[in-house]
């Protein structure tokens, strides 16, 4: 067993990462402040991230995942407010790389701004930095989408959503854009797998080798929902982030080295799946778009 400290864990990959090290028969406490209900059976630990928190000096934890740390300033928070820790794992991002770096990413490519995803991706950037300045053996994961049960984005649910109404589907261009996901519970076992051998490598990138279009994206989602797809291409004329739930941005990882490591991971069927049937049930729970709906009948469909 040991003690582990996830950063927000009532939230999407927080939460599952709580959920699934608590189930796994080890002793696991979440920080945040305190405004989700908690996963069952964790040790909740009040504070905030923008802040140092005295309350973490108080403990030790065998390894601590830092999933919602988003600044140079967040990370500082954390790493000033801990004492006496093990592992450190940092759940990172993609966005690290400048679009101008060839495909796929690699983890020795330099990493930059990226105009898509701009300050998100320069704070990723400068924690990943103060980290390893001053915990260079701790593990940094770059992912792509996530997705998977908890998911509170709406990406796919949309998508489950457009099936569940008999909608069709209007796909960008000619749907040929790739996209990448990665599956929350491959995340947690990972992790496992990580620990357990622990590499000289300390930053990977993360991902389902499996690279789709947007084309297959939707007809796996709804085949899932168990309903026929009649797809409608959108022309370049009109904004993609209208009306779908991705950004007009093609890129995915090389994810080599995580497949050394576990080189299985879930099929995307199987998760896309797992992840519709939670869907219809805890609709709630996501941030639905109404943006989408109204463009699509206003203009798409006029």
């Amino acid at each position: 067993m040991k003690k582990i400290l996830v950063t927000g864990g009532t939230i999407f990959v927080s939460k599952y990462l709580a959920e699934y090290y608590t189930l796994t028969g080890n002793e696991v406490y979440t920080f945040n402040r305190g405004t989700h209900t908690q996963p069952k059976g964790v040790k909740f630990i009040k504070g905030d991230k923008t802040e140092v928190s005295p309350d973490l000096k108080k403990y030790s934890f065998d390894l601590v995942i830092a999933v919602n740390i988003y600044t140079e300033k967040e990370m500082l928070n954390l790493l000033n407010s801990l004492d006496d820790f093990g592992d450190f794992i940092f759940i990172s991002s993609s966005a690290v790389y400048p679009e101008t770096t060839p495909l796929p990413f690699k983890t020795g490519q330099p990493t930059g701004a990226n105009s898509i995803w701009g300050d998100y991706g320069t704070n990723k950037i400068a924690a990943e930095k103060v980290l390893l300045s001053a915990k260079p053996d701790s593990y940094i994961l770059r992912p792509p989408y996530f997705y998977g049960k908890y998911q509170n984005i709406y990406r796919e649910g949309f998508v489950f959503d457009c099936a569940l109404n008999n909608m069709p589907f209007y796909i960008p261009k000619d749907g040929k854009m790739p996209l990448q996901f990665y599956n929350v519970h491959d995340l947690c076992r990972f992790i496992d797998s990580l620990l357990d051998i622990k590499p000289d490598i300390h930053i990977f990138n993360v991902g389902n080798k499996e690279i789709i279009d947007i084309n297959k994206f939707v007809e796996v989602c709804y085949d899932t929902a168990g309903k026929k797809l009649n797809k409608i291409y959108v022309d370049s004329s009109h904004n993609q982030r209208s009306y779908f739930p991705f950004h007009d941005y093609a890129y995915y990882l090389d994810v080599t080295e995580q497949y050394n490591i576990l080189p299985d991971t879930v099929s995307l069927y199987d998760g896309f799946k797992e992840d519709f049937d939670y869907y219809v049930n805890h609709q709630d729970e996501v941030m639905k778009k109404s943006s989408y709906y109204k463009y699509i009948k206003t203009v798409l469909q006029k």
